[in-house]
């Protein structure tokens, strides 16, 4: 199976919309294959453009990504990641010149054989599964297909591999890395202190607006996946850092018009991109070794709260996680703090 590539290409689409060109995309033996739509305000819409594709399964995964960012309220990351996903089988189809009607379970199945000799991941298998399921549970629902191949399905068994954590040390001596009054310092503060104290995603706390923080009460309200909206608590050390960074830097960075709490020296709003760059540079100062990421602060939010007392519901609630599953891992990495206090104060422990 030959695997798409992005090239620099443009040419007319049928189902081009106002606003937007095609990128075409093409094999390794030049022949077009699948390709994605810009829009002018820098967003990307992923369609298939390939002329050996059928026109059905073109204009199907078209309308299913507008699903995904319309309907569903799905963030861009996971729109392109399911994008990617059924980009790539699109291409699958497009090989052995299959039309939609012709997907059946075998030929899934067949499919994440392949995804499997590749060398891809267990993970990997499973989202290109769950994205083929999604995809074909909308067409069964929208009438265009009359049965879903995957139903009878199983994905790969998966390892749950256990978050990662900074322990409570390297937490403080993160978040005291940037010192100092100068701006971008002052800033920095403000935002590992209420990524932390709130349990963020990086992209909830990038997307935060003005409106979204009330100091007075103390609590964020964050947008989080599907567009479900939150109230979290931050406390005392992080409402403090960002009434210094409210008070004395954002008025003297921020456009007259923006409404982004977080921005740049030049009034941008704080990218993914940038904010990943902050973190490592202080885990650096701090003298943090091991691999760290924004959603390293998240793990160990939750897994602190639990190994300090907090109950497991209230966790799921702050997280953000719509299936108390996702959260219950965490009960797993604070299972050493259990086990002590056990042994603490149980009467055979």
């Amino acid at each position: 199976m030959m695997n798409p590539q992005l090239i620099n290409t443009t040419r007319p689409d049928p189902h081009q919309r106002s606003g937007r060109s095609t990128v075409a995309t093409q094999s390794l033996d030049g022949a077009p294959q699948v390709g994605c739509e810009r829009t002018q305000n820098g967003l990307t819409d992923w369609i298939v453009v390939a002329s050996s594709m059928s026109a059905a399964f073109d204009g199907a995964l078209d309308d299913y990504i507008q699903h995904l960012r319309v309907e569903r309220g799905l963030s861009k990351h996971t729109v392109d990641g399911y994008a990617r996903d059924l980009v790539r089988f699109g291409a699958r189809l497009a090989d052995e010149q299959a039309s939609l009607a012709e997907v059946d379970e075998a030929r899934v199945a067949g499919y994440l054989v392949t995804l499997s000799q590749e060398g891809l991941s267990a993970r990997t298998q499973a989202r290109a599964l769950s994205a083929i399921r999604g995809f074909f549970r909308f067409l069964v629902q929208e009438r265009r297909e009359e049965r879903d191949p995957t139903e009878l399905l199983e994905g790969p068994r998966l390892l749950h591999k256990l978050p990662d954590v900074l322990n409570r040390d390297e937490v403080l001596r993160l978040l005291r890395a940037p010192t100092g009054s100068k701006p971008n310092r002052i800033r920095d503060r403000a935002m590992l202190h209420t990524m932390y104290a709130a349990g963020l995603r990086v992209s909830e706390l990038i997307e935060l607006d003005l409106a979204d923080v009330n100091l007075e009460e103390g609590f964020v309200s964050a947008l989080g996946k599907g567009k479900k909206r939150r109230i979290v608590p931050i406390g005392a050390h992080a409402r403090a850092a960002m009434v210094e960074y409210l008070a004395e830097v954002r008025p003297k960075w921020a456009r007259p018009a923006s409404r982004a709490c977080f921005v740049t020296a030049r009034g941008k709003a704080m990218t993914r991109q940038s904010f990943w760059s902050l973190v490592k540079k202080y885990a650096r100062a701090a003298g943090i070794m091991k691999p760290i990421s924004p959603h390293k602060l998240r793990h160990s939010f939750a897994t602190h709260l639990l190994a300090g007392g907090a109950d497991l519901r209230s966790v799921q609630t702050m997280l953000g996680h719509a299936d108390i599953s996702t959260t219950q891992i965490y009960t797993h990495v604070s299972g050493d703090h259990l086990r002590k206090m056990h042994e603490r104060y149980h009467p055979r422990g």
